[in-house]
C-alpha cells in the first residue's frame, strides 16, 4: 500500500485536473478512491489543505451543473454520473470529519458548508427517472453536516445558522424515513440551551419544534428525535406549553409518553434530580383541570374523540408525576387539582351506573366480555382513585378535602372488580389506607358508613383485607386466613 504522501499527492493532481471539465465515470473512481482513503485515521490527519481546496471545486462545479441541468431536462445518464459523483464527495467529506477537528474547521473555513446546503435545497426538487438518485445524495449530505458538527461548537452555530429553521424544516418532514432520522441527528447535534430559546420566539420557530415531535409520533423508535425532546425541549417549559396549545391530539399524546418515560427513568436512578421543570407540571396539571370533563362524552360516543384521549393520557402522567418523585409532590397543592379529580370521579361513576356504557362496571373477563383491551378508556376510573390516593399522600389537609366531598364512600364503591378498570379495586384499598392513615375524622367517617349500611366491608375482605377497630382507631388490615 502506498505511503499517505504519495497517495495525497496523487488526490491532489487528480482533483485539481477533475475541476473545470467534464466529469465521466473516471472522476467518480477518484472520489471513492479518496472516500476509502479517508477512512484511515492517518490520512485524515495528515490531508493537505490543497486536496480539500479542490475537493470544495469539485462539489461546487457540482451544484452549479445540477442546478442547470435540471431547469434543461437533461439525459437520464447525465444527471446520473452528477448525483453519484455528489453523493460521493458528501461521503469523502463525512469521512474525513470523523473525529478529525483539524478537519472539521478547514472544511468550515473553505465554504464546504454553504455549498453542500445549496445542493440539499436543490436535491428534492429534481425531476428524474429514478427517485433514488438525489435521496442517495441527499443521505450522505447530511450526514457529512452531522459528522463536522460532532464536538466543534464553532461548525454547530455556522451549520445552525445556514438551517435553522428553513432547511431543517424541509428535511425532518421529508418522505424518506432516513433522510428525516438523520436530520434529527444534525439538528441534535447542533441544540444548546441557548438555540432551544430561539425556538419560542416566533411562530415558523415553534412549528420546527413541532415537527420534532411529529416526527417521534411517525417514527417512535427513532433514537435522535426522542433524544431532542427529552433532552433539549423538556428543559424549556416556555417551548413546551407553547408546543402543547399547537399541537394535535395525537401528537400531544406522544409528547406526554416521553415525558412519562422520563419519569420512568428517574425511577431507575438513569437521571439526578427531575427532567418535568416545576413550572411544566404545573401547566399540565391546569390543563387536565381545565379540559378533564371532555371524557364524559366517551359514554354515548361508539368512536373515542381525540380530545378525551389527550386527557386520558394526562391523567397517566399526573399518576406517574405525584408517585413519590420529591420535586414534583408540591402538585399536592396545586388549586382545586384533588377536588377536581374526585369530583370527575363522581360523575364519571354516576354516568356508569346511569347506563351501560365504558364507564360501567363489569365482571366479565371471558373472551367475549368487555375486556381491558376493548376501549381507550379502559382503566381511567382506576387511575382517577390512584390520583387522589397520590394527592393524599402524608398530607392531612387532602385527607380532610376527601370526607368534605364525601369521597370516602366513593372510593369505597369503587373496590369492587371491574374488568373495564384492572387493579381499580387495589388502587381503592390502596387510597383508603392512605386516607385513614393519622387521621382519627376520616376513621369515625369509615366507621359510621360502615354501621349504616353505606359502606361494607365485603369488598374489602374480597381483596383479602378488613377493617378493624382497635383502641377508638379504625385499622385497614391483611385478613388471616381463617377469616
Amino acid at each position: 500500500m502506498a505511503a499517505p504522501s504519495e497517495n495525497m499527492l496523487d488526490f491532489e493532481t487528480e482533483l485539481n485536473e477533475m475541476s473545470g471539465g467534464a466529469f465521466t465515470q473516471n472522476h467518480l473512481q477518484i472520489i471513492q478512491n479518496l472516500t476509502k482513503a479517508f477512512r484511515e485515521q492517518d490520512f485524515r490527519a495528515n490531508a493537505e489543505k490543497t486536496v480539500f481546496q479542490n475537493l470544495v471545486k469539485v462539489l461546487t462545479q457540482l451544484s452549479d451543473e445540477i442546478r442547470a441541468l435540471d431547469q434543461q431536462s437533461p439525459a437520464a445518464e447525465s444527471m446520473r454520473l452528477r448525483l453519484q459523483l455528489t453523493a460521493e464527495c458528501f461521503r469523502s467529506q463525512r469521512n474525513a470529519a470523523v473525529q478529525c477537528a483539524r478537519n472539521q474547521c478547514l472544511m468550515r473555513d473553505l465554504g464546504f458548508i454553504p455549498v453542500s446546503l445549496t445542493v440539499l435545497e436543490a436535491l428534492p426538487g429534481l425531476q428524474v427517472e429514478n427517485a433514488a438518485w438525489p435521496i442517495e445524495a441527499l443521505r450522505c449530505g447530511i450526514q457529512f453536516l452531522g459528522n463536522l458538527a460532532v464536538g466543534n461548537q464553532v461548525c454547530k452555530d455556522d451549520i445552525w445558522k445556514h438551517c435553522f429553521p428553513r432547511l431543517f424544516l424541509d428535511l425532518l418532514d421529508h418522505g424518506d424515513e432516513k433522510t428525516a432520522a438523520y436530520a434529527s441527528m444534525v439538528l441534535y447535534t447542533c441544540l444548546d440551551e441557548h438555540k432551544v430559546q430561539q425556538l419560542v420566539q416566533n411562530r415558523e420557530h415553534q412549528e420546527l419544534a413541532m415537527r420534532v415531535i411529529s416526527l417521534c409520533q411517525r417514527q417512535p423508535e427513532l433514537d435522535w428525535a426522542v433524544l431532542i425532546v427529552t433532552q433539549h425541549f423538556l428543559k424549556s417549559s416556555a417551548l413546551v406549553e407553547t408546543m402543547f396549545v399547537g399541537l394535535e391530539h395525537q401528537e400531544r399524546v406522544t409528547l406526554l409518553e416521553l415525558i412519562t418515560a422520563q419519569l420512568g427513568e428517574e425511577e431507575e436512578g438513569a437521571v439526578e434530580g427531575c427532567r418535568v421543570p416545576p413550572r411544566l407540571a404545573r401547566f399540565l396539571a391546569s390543563h387536565f383541570q381545565e379540559r378533564c370533563k371532555v371524557v364524559l362524552s366517551l359514554a354515548s360516543q361508539s368512536a373515542p374523540d381525540e380530545e378525551a384521549l389527550t386527557v386520558m393520557r394526562l391523567l397517566d402522567l399526573l399518576c406517574e408525576m405525584t408517585s413519590d418523585h420529591k420535586k414534583l409532590m408540591f402538585l399536592q397543592d396545586h388549586p382545586d387539582l384533588l377536588e377536581t379529580t374526585v369530583e370527575l370521579l363522581r360523575e364519571v361513576h354516576a354516568v356508569g351506573k346511569a347506563s351501560r356504557n365504558v364507564f360501567t362496571v363489569v365482571q366479565d373477563f371471558s373472551a367475549g366480555g368487555a375486556g381491558p383491551a376493548s376501549h381507550p378508556a379502559v382503566s381511567f376510573k382506576a387511575h382517577l382513585v390512584r390520583l387522589i390516593g397520590n394527592l393524599c399522600h402524608a398530607h392531612t389537609d387532602n385527607q380532610n378535602k376527601v370526607r368534605e366531598m364525601d369521597g370516602l364512600a366513593l372510593i369505597l364503591d369503587n373496590c369492587n372488580i371491574d374488568s373495564n378498570n384492572p387493579f381499580i379495586s387495589q388502587w381503592a384499598v390502596f387510597a383508603i389506607r392512605i386516607l385513614l392513615e393519622h387521621n382519627r375524622e376520616n376513621q369515625e367517617m369509615v366507621r359510621a358508613l360502615e354501621r349504616r349500611g353505606v359502606a361494607d366491608d365485603s369488598a374489602l375482605r374480597d381483596m383479602g383485607f378488613r377493617l378493624e377497630e382497635r383502641d377508638g382507631t379504625l385499622l385497614l388490615k391483611p385478613l388471616r386466613r381463617d377469616h
